[in-house]
């Protein structure tokens, strides 16, 4: 009789997949208020990685990190309308404290537009003080109702930018900077993802902004997930905080703004782009362990070799772990680090000490081969930028084979239902069409040019709308 598969394939139900894995490589498990998790050590591991490197990307931009409160008054998220009515149905109020009423609720910080702006209103004073660039590294609270782990939880963690600038040309060129040489190359070069730059209809666009860059990648299967966002939010919490400086010319002006964001649903993303039947393939550039090296037995010499190979791969510069668990058996240690990702495995026995060889075991293209141990440290490096490349390959293969052009909506539809993408005409679309695609639980994830670059904010004509389902 034949065994159970370790994961639900995902061909027979994806979501109950994502939830195995989810499970299974200890990423994270269910908090105990709805909604909530807890991220286990593997899994935070990968977001740590995903932060030092995002971080270091934010701050060549000249952007500063900071800190700004959780809890929010309840006015400030007023004095924007339409900040307040996006995110009204999603905020946690806070009325009570200390076992009394509060004189006046607070808002667990949805995100942190509002009081940046109560602040940057005290700090900006001069042209002297502009461009103000400033991030935050924090947690979040959006009350969802359909949650499901790093998708879509009620508290998550993230990134939100903000930042300040004399005229909306430089804002504008700031938030598209954010938007495809942090965000996208971080994306393309370090989690190896394929995506489509664009920006989102102004019903898609977030709260308040008048202008919102997105990044969006094709899943598994072919729906579509958000990745990060970038927004002009143009004068319009400026006016509302009164946010300005005096210009050269002495003048009093209004500044003008971004915010940008990415959050642990990149986790998420990780899992639902890259992974297979088998469990997760991480692209080596993130991966907290590029390589694990496995004793197969307990037997002294291997326990020695495996020792020293670790050692020669740190040396080399590779992230290793030695599992030498020889009181685990060795087909479940596979298993499971198969099911973390690892890009590789190197596995020792004593018969392989007896050839001088180890298996080595590639996650990311599958398949195992006999390798001399003493070329390990030369290999393997360069094993671990093929397999980089061929992730991202395969990502962008899946997409362009699963987009179709179409030209009517019923096409738009029908395409999106088959588990794919559609590009259509803007022109044969419009807001009336989106509206439409709605009732089939079908978006337009964003507006591209012809070409395939992003289009300007104030321009639709000739715009093609990418349309799919999306989580």
């Amino acid at each position: 009789m034949a065994k159970a598969p370790v994961l639900t394939p995902r061909a027979e139900d994806f979501p109950r997949w994502y939830q195995d894995l989810i499970n299974k490589a200890e990423l994270a498990d269910n908090g105990p208020v709805r909604g909530t998790m807890v991220i286990r050590p593997y899994g935070y591991g990968l977001w740590e990685r995903m932060q030092q490197d995002l971080d270091a990307r934010i701050k060549e931009t000249g952007t500063q990190n900071a800190y700004f409160p959780l809890f929010i008054p309840q006015s400030y998220l007023t004095r924007e309308a339409q900040h307040v009515e996006g995110f009204a149905p999603e905020l946690a109020v806070v009325t009570h404290g200390g076992g009394k009423e509060l004189e006046e609720p607070v808002v667990v910080r949805p995100t942190s537009e509002t009081i940046v702006n109560e602040y940057f209103s005290k700090w900006v004073q001069s042209y002297r003080d502009l461009p103000l660039l400033i991030n935050q590294w924090a947690n979040v609270v959006r009350w969802e109702l359909r949650p499901r782990l790093f998708l879509r939880t009620s508290e998550f963690l993230w990134q939100e930018g903000h930042t300040a600038h004399a005229t909306r040309e430089e804002a504008r060129d700031f938030a598209a900077r954010i938007h495809e040489h942090v965000y996208g190359d971080f994306m393309r070069e370090v989690l190896a993802m394929d995506f489509v730059l664009g920006r989102k209809t102004a019903r898609e666009r977030f709260a308040g902004a008048i202008n919102t860059l997105t990044l969006e990648g094709m899943m598994g299967d072919g729906k579509a997930l958000q990745l990060g966002t970038s927004h002009e939010l143009g004068q319009n919490f400026a006016k509302a905080f009164h946010t300005q400086y005096l210009s050269k010319e002495g003048k009093q002006e209004l500044v003008w703004q971004t915010s940008w964001g990415s959050t642990t649903r990149m986790v998420g993303a990780l899992v639902m782009m890259h992974g297979d039947d088998n469990g997760l393939r991480v692209p080596p550039r993130l991966a907290p362990v590029q390589v694990v090296v496995l004793a197969i037995k307990g037997d002294e010499a291997v326990l020695a070799k495996v020792r020293e190979i670790g050692d020669r791969l740190k040396a080399a510069g590779v992230r290793v772990q030695v599992d030498d668990r020889t009181d685990t058996p060795f087909g479940r240690r596979a298993v499971d680090w198969e099911l973390k990702g690892v890009p590789v495995r190197v596995e020792v026995g004593p018969r392989d000490l007896e050839n001088g060889t180890a298996m080595v075991a590639r996650r990311i293209p599958g398949g195992k081969e006999p390798v001399a141990i003493d070329s390990l440290t030369a290999l393997l490096p360069t094993v671990l930028e093929e397999d980089q490349k061929l992730l991202l390959a395969q990502a962008r293969e899946r997409r362009e084979s699963r987009t179709s052009d179409v030209t009517t909506i019923d096409q738009a539809v029908e395409a999106a239902a088959a588990g794919g993408w559609a590009r259509i005409p803007w022109a044969a679309l419009g807001p009336e069409g989106e509206a439409a695609l709605a009732e089939h639980s079908v978006s337009v994830r964003c507006l591209v040019a012809e070409d395939g670059s992003v289009p300007d904010a104030d321009e639709t004509r000739g715009n093609v709308a990418v349309v799919a389902r999306a989580y």
